[in-house]
């Protein structure tokens, strides 16, 4: 029963492993082996030479007075091989383990972040399989967009929204409907962003549907929004592109409330924003009659995103006169 020392040596250096940790490893799994063994003997430990490589079995032998006097090395019969492919075993599951924990640091890294993969076949129709390189990440059914759908081969990007080391190694789980996607997208089309001269301050998303994005410039003469469209509206469409058509609405943030919910209902226009309470978080905004319908959007989603973006309750009004049933409005 013996381990090549020096090929031994050679792996905890590549896969940076201490060595005596390995080496206690390979111990502790050969006499585990060896106890199930039906010659097993009380008191045994299992030794791995740190020179020669061989691996015996250590047995005290105690005196009368129940002093350790002497210690025997006991050999069961076949034993060797067993012991040989535990070793095996175990260095397997120790290079298996770093290199499983590599990934797991690498991908941690990219938490928060977009990456790009291609989408392969798996054995689960509802979950999209992403080749990421070292490792497959998965996008599961809540993290996808309704309606979209990728062929086998087909060249994704994701937002990374968690990592940790599952039961059989390393488990990414990735998202194509987190309103951080939308984020992440634009930062890697627009270098205003990287070099913080523009950046996102809200984001509110309908998945598949539309996409509100307030931004704000920390340089005088920047358009932050014309930093985002980009030039002839490149940069904007890049982004859509990515996300098979989505609609993106990019307004100007404000720290004056009022102003940013009059924003945040574009592409309407609004004539007045009055604050009604600044602990429920309150706002009554006027628009023209022509303009209610797409200040509430279909279905209320065009209220509801921009709700969601300012964190503001606003109810919305037409500048008609009132008729004898009360007026039309749109509350969010």
């Amino acid at each position: 029963m013996h381990v090549d020392m020096k090929l031994l040596a050679s792996l905890t250096i590549e896969r940076e492993i201490p060595l005596a940790q390995l080496i206690t490893a390979i111990e502790s799994a050969v006499l585990t082996a060896y106890f199930q063994s039906d010659d097993a003997k009380r008191g045994a430990a299992a030794h791995l030479d740190r020179d020669t490589g061989e691996i015996k079995i250590l047995v005290s032998v105690f005196g009368e007075d129940g002093e350790k006097i002497d210690e025997i090395v006991d050999e069961p019969a076949g034993f060797s091989r067993i012991a040989t492919s535990t070793a095996r075993q175990v260095i397997k599951l120790k290079m298996r383990e770093q290199n499983d924990a590599s990934i797991v640091g690498e991908f941690t890294a990219s938490v928060g972040d977009v990456v790009s993969g291609v989408v392969q076949q798996g054995r689960d129709p509802r979950m999209i399989y992403v080749n990421l390189g070292r490792i497959e990440g998965k996008v599961p059914h809540q993290e996808q967009v309704p309606g979209e759908v990728f062929a086998h081969g087909e060249r994704i990007k994701c937002f990374v929204v968690d990592v940790k080391q599952g039961l059989k190694g390393p488990e990414v789980t990735l998202s194509r409907s987190h309103p951080a996607l939308v984020k992440q997208l634009f930062a890697l089309e627009v270098p205003e962003i990287t070099d913080r001269i523009v950046e996102i301050m809200a984001v509110a998303r309908e998945a598949g549907h539309r996409t509100k994005i307030a931004v704000r410039t920390h340089r005088a003469g920047v358009s932050p929004k014309g930093s985002l469209i980009g030039p002839l509206g490149a940069r904007a469409r890049a982004v859509m592109d990515e996300l098979h058509g989505e609609k993106i609405d990019i307004v100007d943030w404000s720290e004056d409330p009022a102003v940013f919910v009059g924003h945040a209902l574009a592409p309407a226009r609004v004539e007045k924003v009055e604050i009604v309470d600044m602990v429920t978080r309150s706002a009554r905004v006027t628009v023209p009659d022509y303009q209610l319908s797409l200040a509430i959007g279909k279905d209320g989603q065009n209220a509801r995103l921009a709700a969601r973006l300012t964190g503001w309750r606003i109810d919305i009004h037409s500048d008609a006169p009132a008729p004898l049933n009360g007026p039309d409005s749109g509350q969010i």
